[in-house]
């Protein structure tokens, strides 16, 4: 029988101005294996839109390192 492989769940929120880099950085954790959590934020500082958006990927132990 096979031992199950022991996995943690990693979470990000990733925030900054509404703006293409902000997107970039959303569709690189995507690229990067995470998936998004949830549904994405955003907020008027007076100024400029704030947004928002949780991400998690499931990493084995040793994948980790902690």
């Amino acid at each position: 029988m096979k031992e199950a492989k022991s996995t943690q769940l990693v979470y990000r929120l990733l925030t900054g101005v509404d703006d293409a880099g902000f997107c970039k950085r959303v569709s690189a954790a995507l690229r990067d294996g995470f998936h998004l959590h949830g549904s994405p934020v955003m907020t008027f500082d007076g100024e400029k839109v704030i947004v928002g958006q949780a991400v998690t990927r499931r990493m084995s132990e040793s994948e980790h390192g902690d």
